[in-house]
C-alpha cells in the first residue's frame, strides 16, 4: 500500500498548531424513535482523533452523515444534535453545533470543536460536486479523513475535500485500518489463511476469486460451502446453495490447487430436518448427507482439521462464521474457530457484521489483531478493489 500522511505525525510535529483542522468522522449511530442515541461505539472511536487536535493547538470542525437524508432538505430527525451532545460529554467541553456551513460564515478558535450538521444535507455530497468540494477545501487548512466505513465512497467530505484541501491526511482510525490492511494483504506473513462464510456465492464470488490468488488456505463456510461441497461432488440435500455457480467454485478450487493453495472442503457437518433452535441436530459424514437434510455447520472434524491449520498460521482474514451460530445447536464450528484464532500467533484481522458478532459471543476481542468496523469498505479490500480514501490520501502524500 503506497505512503500517505498520518495526522498523528503533523501533531507531533507542530504543524497544526493554530491551524483549522477539519475531521471526517464515522458518527452514524443508530438512535431510538425519540431520537436517543442507542449506542455510541463511533462517536467514543472520534474522539482520539479530535482529542489529537486539540492537545496540538488547532481549530477543530467535525462532520459525518448521519442516515440517509435527501440532499438540501432538513428534517429535524437528520440533525447531528443528538450526537454534539454526547460528543460534548465524552470530551469534556462544549460542543457548538452548526448549520449551513458549507460557505463558511462561522468562527473557530484554536481549542474549540464545533460539529458540522449532517454532511449529507449538503446539495452534491454524493456525487462529490467539483463546486462543493472546492468550498469545502477552503474550510481548512487540514483535513483529516477518519472514517473508514466510508473509505470506499468518493463523496465530497470523503474525496472531494481531499484533493482541495491545503493537505490531506489519514487520521488515527483509518490509519489504523490502513495500517492492518497492508499487514494482512499487502505483506502477510505466511501461511495466509482467508475465512469466507456466508449464505451466497454470489454475494462474494469476486472476494473469492481475488483471494484465490493469494491465500494458501481459503476456508469457507455457510451456504458457500454448500455451493463448494456440491462442486467437490458431494450431496447436500436441501441445505441452501447456489447450484448455478458451481462452475465458479470449481475454477477457485482449481486456481488454488494450481498453486499448491488448498479449499478445505467439509469432511463431516451438522444437520438438521427443520431450520429452527430447536431442531434436534446430527454429525453426519460429508458422503452421507440425506435428500431431506439442511446442513446448518461444519461438523467436529471438520471444525478440528480447520482449527489445527489456524493455529499454525501466520496471518488469519476472518469474514463470517460458518454456521447458524446464533443456535446453540449449530454453533460448535464457529466457536471452534474463534477459539483457535484466539489461540493462534498469527496476525489477525476480522471484519463484517455477523464476524463481529461472533467476537464479542466468544469473548476473543482482545484476541484478534485488528478488528474492522468498515462493513462494505472492509469487503472491498478483499475484492481486491482500492478504495477510493486511499487512493486520494496517497496521491496527495506525494504532492
Amino acid at each position: 500500500m503506497s505512503a500517505f500522511i498520518r495526522f498523528s505525525d503533523l501533531c507531533s510535529s507542530g504543524r497544526v498548531k493554530g491551524q483549522r483542522v477539519f475531521i471526517r468522522a464515522d458518527l452514524n449511530v443508530p438512535q431510538d424513535d425519540a431520537g436517543r442515541i442507542t449506542e455510541d461505539t463511533r462517536i467514543r472511536a472520534s474522539v482520539p482523533a479530535i482529542r489529537m487536535a486539540l492537545d496540538a493547538g488547532a481549530a477543530v470542525m467535525v462532520t459525518s452523515h448521519l442516515g440517509r437524508p435527501t440532499e438540501g432538505q432538513f428534517k429535524p430527525e437528520d440533525s447531528l444534535a443528538p450526537v454534539a451532545e454526547r460528543l460534548a460529554e465524552l470530551l469534556g467541553q462544549p460542543v457548538r453545533l452548526v448549520a449551513d456551513w458549507v460557505d463558511g460564515g462561522f468562527t473557530v478558535a484554536p481549542g474549540e470543536v464545533v460539529l458540522l450538521e449532517n454532511c449529507r444535507l449538503n446539495v452534491g455530497e454524493k456525487k462529490n460536486s467539483p463546486e462543493l468540494a472546492k468550498k469545502l477545501g477552503a474550510l481548512c487548512d487540514v483535513f483529516v479523513h477518519d472514517a473508514f466505513g466510508t473509505a470506499h465512497r468518493a463523496e465530497g467530505t470523503t474525496y472531494g475535500i481531499a484533493e482541495t484541501a491545503p493537505v490531506a491526511c489519514a487520521g488515527p482510525l483509518l490509519a489504523a485500518e490502513m495500517d492492518a490492511i497492508a499487514k494482512a494483504l499487502a505483506n502477510p506473513k505466511r501461511p495466509l489463511v482467508a475465512i469466507v462464510a456466508g449464505s451466497k456465492v454470489s454475494t462474494k464470488l469476486t472476494i473469492l476469486q481475488s483471494l484465490a490468488g493469494k491465500v494458501d488456505q481459503l476456508i469457507v463456510g455457510g451456504g458457500i460451502a454448500n455451493t463448494f461441497m456440491l462442486a467437490a461432488g458431494h450431496k447436500i440435500g436441501k441445505s441452501l446453495a447456489e447450484a448455478d455457480l458451481v462452475g465458479d467454485a470449481k475454477a477457485v478450487i482449481e486456481a488454488m490447487k494450481a498453486r499448491g493453495a488448498e479449499v478445505p472442503i467439509p469432511t463431516d457437518v451438522v444437520v438438521a430436518q427443520r431450520f429452527a433452535a430447536d431442531a434436534p441436530a446430527t454429525v453426519k459424514k460429508a458422503g452421507e448427507v440425506a435428500d431431506d437434510d439442511l446442513i446448518l455447520d461444519i461438523g467436529p472434524e471438520t471444525a478440528a482439521k480447520l482449527a489445527a491449520q489456524l493455529k499454525a498460521a501466520g496471518t488469519i482474514v476472518w469474514n463470517g462464521p460458518v454456521g447458524v451460530f446464533e443456535f446453540a445447536a449449530f454453533e460448535g464450528g464457529t466457536k471452534a474457530i474463534a477459539q483457535a484464532i484466539a489461540q493462534s500467533s498469527a496476525f489477525s484481522i476480522a471484519g463484517g457484521g455477523d464476524t463481529l458478532a461472533a467476537i464479542a459471543k466468544y469473548g476473543i476481542e482482545k484476541d484478534v489483531g485488528y478488528i474492522s468496523t468498515g462493513g462494505g469498505a472492509f469487503l472491498e479490500v478483499l475484492e481486491g478493489k482500492t478504495l477510493p480514501a486511499f487512493e486520494v490520501l496517497a496521491r496527495r502524500a506525494q504532492a
